[in-house]
């Protein structure tokens, strides 16, 4: 019996064995990673022949990571749709199974705690996987850039919102894709070669997010990708891809590693921007 309680779950533990993983099974990661909204009406064979196996190389996946073979792991992933779909029911689910779980009520302060807690492990995380030569190119991305967009949807547009706003104090020209209205489309059409865009997304993965991380690519802009793996769909544009795994508590993800890491964006390109102007603005040698 797996031990994952979620897809959220099973895909970081994934991502973390991905390196260790015969090239079969790599192939077979890859699949699930990019049609894991598909993966819960899939039949075994359909997976294989897009990963690019034999069926058995699927069962021995799921083996690898603890289920009892391909109908066991399957259930997982149908049952984060059921989730989806259902969110409000979802919601009042996971509470209940805390209650279940927990053997008995909890104070409101000791579920505070325990999200504090899951938000430090979340930041712990962050910090010792913390890759400062990506960082120093997401900042350099952002540094040449004429125009930044910006774009997230549902949990993660909040973090979009934010970044827009602190962006908004640069000399930048900074665009956050809202699509109010569903336009989306309208709002990323002018982006060019010389832009970057900031996406910003995380399982399941917002369509209008790979959308526009799409279109980006298509008109030559580059990619500045925040996300939790580099297996996932979003990785596939991304130019630059940071990466960040959130801490969860009672089943619910928190965003503090998430805006952690984007105001250390902002921050730093602040200060790079503002070295260039003292640059330009320094007396040259032989100035009078």
């Amino acid at each position: 019996m797996s031990t994952y309680q979620g897809v959220d779950e099973l895909m970081q533990g994934i991502a973390a064995e991905f390196d260790n993983l015969p090239r079969q099974l790599q192939s077979v990661a890859r699949y699930i990673e990019q049609q894991r909204a598909n993966l819960m009406v899939q039949r075994i064979n359909e997976i294989a022949e897009g990963s690019g196996v034999h069926s058995s190389a699927v069962v021995r996946f799921a083996q690898r990571f603890g289920f009892s073979g391909f109908t066991e792991m399957q259930a997982l992933f149908r049952n984060a749709y059921t989730e989806q779909v259902a969110p409000a029911r979802s919601y009042q689910q996971r509470i209940r199974r805390v209650i279940e779980d927990d053997g008995g009520r909890m104070t409101s302060a000791q579920m505070a705690l325990r999200f504090i807690d899951a938000s430090r492990l979340g930041l712990d995380e962050l910090a010792a996987e913390f890759d400062a030569e990506r960082f120093q190119s997401a900042v350099d991305l952002l540094v040449k850039a004429e125009n930044i967009y910006v774009v997230a949807v549902r949990r993660s547009f909040s973090i979009a919102s934010y970044i827009a706003y602190a962006l908004q104090h640069t000399n930048k020209r900074v665009h956050l894709i809202t699509g109010l209205g569903g336009m989306h489309r309208e709002q990323i059409r002018s982006i060019g070669k010389n832009d970057v865009l900031i996406a910003i997304s995380f399982p399941p993965y917002g369509k209008e997010t790979l959308f526009c991380a799409r279109v980006a690519r298509e008109r030559h802009a580059k990619v500045l990708a925040v996300t939790e793996s580099e297996l996932g769909p979003l990785a596939n544009y991304a130019d630059v891809l940071l990466k960040v795994q959130e801490g969860s508590a009672f089943a619910f993800r928190a965003l503090t590693s998430t805006i952690c890491l984007c105001q250390a964006l902002f921050v730093a390109l602040t200060y790079e921007l503002e070295l260039k102007v003292e640059e330009t603005n320094r007396p040259g040698e032989y100035d009078d």
